[in-house]
């Protein structure tokens, strides 16, 4: 496994035009080295495809959906290492490093941690129990940037097309491969919903999400009480 590194970064877009720009300014100097960065729209109508169009290899239009969208970039992608990156989240400048150490490693898969770009001290509080939570049921989330090597994604058909849990629902299935190869180094997500949403409120919501996972309910009835709860938040 000493392969040198050869990444695919597959972006899921849905109507970001007034972000994504600089979530892909923030990856040329991974294409500049010779990696590729897929972006795949879910048909968004505010002009999102075309700006990726100037600032990605590669612009795929699919089904909308975050696991659709994720699996459909990992049909066409060249690495040996696929990463998945949401559109308000940054890597950290030693992305590069830390992906080579992963790719010398025995590890199957891995992910980063986290922090939340707001200033609130919360928010440091939210993204400790986050990364420590993930270190002791090796489990992520996609605000984690999962990476995994292409012929594991293959052999695992890739993600459920689930509309909620599609990340929590991946890692069950990749833990008997391996332990997650887990990097310090942070990825910066974007705060946003914990600040519309109110921040015990947003905590209570994931908690309470993941628990009724846990004991068995259906993904859609899940993603269905996530919407409304976010509906009423902005109410």
């Amino acid at each position: 496994m000493s392969d040198p590194l050869s990444l695919s970064i597959i972006v899921p877009v849905w109507m970001e035009a007034s972000g994504v720009v600089e979530t892909l300014d923030a990856l040329q100097s991974l294409r500049d080295a010779g990696h590729e960065v897929i972006v795949v729209d879910a048909g968004s109508t505010d002009g999102t495809a075309r700006l990726a169009d100037l600032l990605a290899d590669r612009v795929v239009q699919s089904d909308k959906g975050r696991a659709t969208q994720m699996n459909a970039g990992a049909s066409v992608a060249n690495g040996s290492i696929l990463l998945f990156l949401h559109a308000d989240t940054r890597l950290p400048s030693s992305a590069l490093d830390r992906l080579s150490a992963f790719v010398s490693s025995d590890r199957a898969w891995g992910r980063f941690d986290v922090r939340l770009s707001g200033k609130s001290a919360m928010f440091r509080v939210i993204a400790w129990f986050m990364n420590q939570r993930s270190r002791l049921t090796g489990i992520c989330t996609g605000d984690q940037a999962l990476f995994v090597r292409r012929e594991v994604f293959e052999a695992l058909r890739g993600f459920d097309s689930l509309p909620i849990m599609e990340d929590v629902e991946f890692s069950r299935r990749l833990r008997p491969a391996s332990r997650p190869f887990c990097i310090h180094d942070p990825v910066v997500t974007d705060s946003r919903r914990w600040e519309q949403g109110g921040i015990w409120r947003t905590i209570f919501l994931m908690w309470r999400l993941r628990w009724r996972y846990w004991r068995g309910e259906s993904p859609e009835a899940l993603a269905h009480s996530y919407r409304s709860d976010v509906r009423n938040a902005k109410d």
